[in-house]
């Protein structure tokens, strides 16, 4: 069966969801859009991981779709999250996503809830029967406590819609069984911002990323390199970015992204329960590494 188009190449900034005290910051929300887009970007991806997608209230996740919808008006593609370990809330999100006019969902895999490596094929098989737009499966099993094996992948890629994959597994060798089962058949992201040039050499199309809230124009900056054939000027970029990849990592994302974020003057340091605010060894570190690059 023939894939859909391609949803993008290049990178995909993980967006945070700026917040106040009471609710999302739609002011700050919308110059965050415009900076990423002005800056190069590719792709936005609203309300995943990073944008606390699991933590917005359901009228909050909607409004954040349409409102990024609206503000981006077609310049790059919207990718929206919307995957749940309640199934039933997860496709009635994606068909909302869908219908509100993003380009794609982003669809984690079943946490807390795990399904065998067979629930996994039947619940992307559910998502896909209610988009209309492609399906990005996102595996990071740090947070689910599942991995989409290799040979599931195999599957995913029979169904329609189900058109790509945002790896995070960080498993070097499973990710080359991957590339080589299904890299011609889906289209491959790297999850992780420290595997961007490793992923580019297998043949990925880029990475969906946290790196970029910070840095967009320099993440785009190793794609484009790689793809104009300078690839040790890419890998030179990936090593120089890497102390702040590190820190951004340092506590559980989106904790430092927003740290990072507020220390440019892009949002205010207010982020959802059970996550909190950083600790003072680590803001140190990542105030470091953005110093160490000019960014602040």
């Amino acid at each position: 069966m023939a894939k859909t188009r391609t949803i993008f190449e290049g990178v995909a900034t993980a967006l945070i969801t700026p917040m106040t005290e009471n609710g999302v910051n739609y002011e700050q929300f919308g110059r965050l859009i415009d900076w990423q887009i002005d800056s190069g970007i590719d792709a936005l991806v609203i309300a995943g991981t990073t944008g606390e997608g699991s933590t917005l209230t359901d009228e909050e996740h909607k409004n954040c779709i349409t409102f990024a919808v609206d503000r981006v008006n077609h310049r790059v593609p919207v990718i929206a999250g919307t995957g749940s370990n309640h199934t039933e809330y997860g496709k009635q999100l994606t068909k909302f996503a869908s219908d509100a006019g993003a380009d794609a969902c982003l669809i984690v895999t079943s946490y807390y809830n795990k399904a065998t490596q067979k629930g996994l094929v039947k619940l992307f098989s559910e998502y896909a029967s209610v988009s209309d737009v492609p399906i990005i499966a996102y595996n990071v099993p740090s947070r689910t406590g599942l991995n989409i094996e290799p040979s599931t992948y195999q599957e995913l890629a029979k169904i329609d819609k189900v058109a790509a994959i945002k790896e995070a597994n960080s498993n070097i060798s499973k990710i080359v069984d991957t590339f080589a089962r299904v890299g011609d058949k889906m289209d491959i992201y790297s999850g992780n911002d420290d595997q961007i040039v490793p992923f580019l050499s297998m043949g990925s199309k880029g990475v969906i990323s946290v790196l970029s809230n910070v840095i967009p124009a320099e993440t785009r900056e190793i794609c484009t390199k790689f793809w104009n054939g300078d690839i040790a000027g890419a890998a030179a970029l990936q090593c120089k970015y890497n102390e702040l990849v590190s820190a951004l990592f340092c506590e559980v994302n989106p904790i430092p992204v927003k740290e990072a974020l507020t220390m440019m003057g892009y949002c205010d340091p207010i982020i959802r329960s059970p996550l909190y605010r950083m600790e003072p060894e680590n803001l140190a570190r990542l105030t470091k590494a953005m110093k160490n690059l000019d960014i602040i």
